[in-house]
C-alpha cells in the first residue's frame, strides 16, 4: 500500500514541549501524546478527553502526527489512516 501524499510534507521538527498544553490549561489528563510532524505541536490523542492533537489538525490543517517520543507509526488526519 503506497503511503499518502501528506507524508511528503513531514520534516524533522523539534517537539514544542513535553506535555499537551491544552490538557494542562483545562486540567485534563491525557491518555497518550502525539507530535505534529509539520510544526512540532504536542497534543493529546483521540482517546484523551481533550483530543487536542485532532483539534490542532482542524485549526491548522497540519495532516500528519506521530506518537510522541516514538516514530513507530504516523497518522494522517486527512485520510484517517496510518501513513
Amino acid at each position: 500500500m503506497p503511503k499518502c501524499e501528506h507524508v511528503k510534507q513531514v520534516t524533522e521538527v523539534t517537539p514544542a514541549g513535553e506535555v499537551c498544553q491544552g490538557c494542562v490549561a483545562a486540567g485534563l489528563r491525557p491518555v497518550e501524546l502525539r507530535q505534529c510532524l509539520t510544526c512540532g505541536h504536542i497534543g493529546c490523542c483521540d482517546s484523551s478527553p481533550g483530543r487536542h492533537a485532532r483539534q490542532h489538525f482542524q485549526e491548522t490543517g497540519h495532516p500528519v502526527m506521530k506518537a510522541f517520543k516514538s516514530s513507530d507509526w504516523k497518522w494522517c488526519y486527512v485520510h484517517e489512516e496510518y501513513a
